[in-house]
């Protein structure tokens, strides 16, 4: 870990957006997850979400696996209990889906506390997802497709929320509370002893100012 590597660490980390995330209703195409998962990373959130009944998510294997590290997925068996839980957190959900109520994406805040639910590749949001979402947005269609790709339509989305946040001062300094931003700093810096510190139940040891351990518990 080289000084300059771990100042890059703290930099991302400083500009995490805990209050910002991705709902994905039942999206199955390894790709779009991977292109939602680069996207979420690239404006600052530290999570995406995703509802599927066999509690798996598949990886692309197109996608550099060290993504992994830098957004988390967290997976729920089902919408329901999906929305309750990013509601408990006081996020507003935003569903991507046409209906009478639905208003222009660049209309929404999302400056607040809020998801982006994106529906399947082919059937779009579910019925039930769209009944418990907050608000119905839409991106401008002006040809002849009705629709964009899932991870092209997540992507512009987020980066008008990105530009929200941008003008609103929320990148400026760390929104994450200090225990999670220790913990990241720490599995992110040294991936390796973060895992055998888990397997062994030990806390991790303290970093010193250049990102080093500050005594190795396994020497």
């Amino acid at each position: 870990m080289t000084p300059e590597r771990f100042a890059k660490l703290k930099e991302i980390l400083n500009r995490r957006q805990p209050d910002l995330t991705v709902l994905m209703d039942e999206i199955h195409k390894p790709q779009n997850i991977a292109a939602l998962k680069r996207t979420c990373d690239a404006v600052g959130a530290s999570r995406l979400h995703g509802v599927s009944a066999d509690q798996k998510i598949r990886r692309h294997h197109g996608i550099a696996g060290g993504t992994r590290r830098w957004v988390e997925t967290v997976v729920h068996t089902d919408m329901a209990g999906a929305v309750d839980h990013l509601k408990s957190h006081g996020m507003t959900i935003y569903a991507a889906h046409w209906s009478d109520k639905a208003i222009d994406f660049r209309e929404a805040d999302y400056t607040t506390p809020c998801a982006i639910l994106l529906g399947a590749e082919r059937q779009g949001v579910s019925s039930l997802a769209a009944q418990l979402a907050d608000v119905h947005i839409t991106l401008p269609m002006l040809g002849m497709v009705k629709s964009l790709n899932v991870s092209v339509a997540g992507a512009v989305i987020l980066y008008e929320a990105m530009q929200q946040r941008q003008k609103a001062g929320l990148y400026a300094s760390s929104r994450l509370p200090p225990e999670e931003y220790a913990r990241t700093l720490f599995e992110w810096s040294h991936p390796d002893i973060a895992k055998r510190c888990r397997d062994k139940r030990l806390e991790y040891p303290a970093l010193t100012e250049d990102g080093d351990l500050a005594e190795n518990p396994f020497q």
